[in-house]
């Protein structure tokens, strides 16, 4: 709060000392055209910049407990492939 509460002083000090003098309408020309390339750039807030980190986390975890899942299907549907690979050559073989 203190860094804060300076930050605000000197901040007002400036903007007192520019009001008496011809760059107020230099800071006035800066803010604007700082405001329009903002404007243009695609910038979010922090707060918009936290929730979409938190999502990512939470997809990250799922994506990860998922792939876990996947390769215990696959673990257990390996053996059960094997066996159904070993039978259709042989139902292949009937057939002709």
């Amino acid at each position: 709060m203190l860094s804060q509460k300076l930050f605000d002083e000197i901040s007002n000090k400036i903007s007192e000392t520019i009001a008496a003098s011809p760059a107020k309408d230099i800071e006035k020309n800066i803010k604007a055209m700082m405001g329009a390339t903002f404007a243009r750039m695609d910038l979010v807030t922090r707060e918009e910049f936290d929730v979409q980190q938190e999502v990512l986390a939470r997809t990250r975890e799922q994506l990860t407990q998922l792939e876990t899942r996947l390769q215990a299907l696959e673990a257990a549907a390996a053996p059960a492939a094997g066996t159904a690979t070993t039978d259709a050559p042989a139902a292949d073989s009937e057939a002709q």
